[in-house]
């Protein structure tokens, strides 16, 4: 059991597993002792509150990253569109408010910087070392480049590359992060430390 889990855990609106839960913030409490983290595509929150967790024991910040406007498969019409988070008015989706709420409720309000651009924009004069970066935003082979690109030269050495959604199968899942995730393995800047479930684990060399 994780400390300081909030009870309501299992009902947050996420895509993440049990077991890709667990080692995210295993990996993050040991990654944090070095320095922050990065989180790209927070969504409404429940990886977010693990990664907080873990830098919380550490006093570091988890910068979490997200539009907040959805990506492309949470847009109407597609799969994982969730008319609950759509915003009538503007015609958009938007996933802040369910975000600030859950991480405001999980009492990681102190921890958890939410950077509200896309990735592009956000990384352009960035100048912070980070000590893991989580990669789980867009799954277009275009959005998961721009963030491997964007933000791994800020990770430094011994530091944790994580990456979601990797499927090696084409029929159980897009193809973008496992691309990403090999190409990361065949630049020789990483070494694969652990795969759980779908969530790939990296160190910077």
């Amino acid at each position: 059991m994780i400390p300081g889990l909030p009870d309501n855990i299992d009902t947050i609106k996420g895509f993440l597993a049990d077991d890709e839960a667990a080692a995210l913030y295993q990996h993050a409490t040991l990654a944090s002792a070095l320095g922050p983290v990065l989180e790209i595509g927070s969504y409404c929150g429940k990886s977010t509150i693990y990664l907080g967790l873990a830098c919380q024991k550490n006093n570091r910040t988890v910068y979490a990253l997200d539009h907040h406007r959805g990506s492309e498969e949470h847009q109407q019409g597609e799969f994982f569109h969730d008319p609950d988070l759509y915003d009538n008015n503007a015609g958009l989706m938007d996933t802040f408010r369910e975000f600030r709420n859950n991480i405001h409720n999980a009492g990681l309000n102190n921890v958890v910087v939410p950077l509200v651009a896309d990735s592009k924009s956000a990384s352009k004069d960035w100048q912070t070392p980070l000590a893991m970066v989580f990669i789980d935003g867009g799954h277009s082979l275009d959005a998961a480049l721009t963030d491997y690109r964007c933000w791994t030269p800020h990770l430094m050495r011994g530091g944790i590359l994580a990456i979601h959604d990797l499927f090696s199968d084409p029929h159980a899942g897009g193809q973008a992060p496992y691309a990403v995730f090999r190409m990361a393995l065949q630049s020789g800047l990483f070494e694969k430390i652990d795969q759980v479930n779908t969530l790939g684990l990296l160190r910077r060399l």
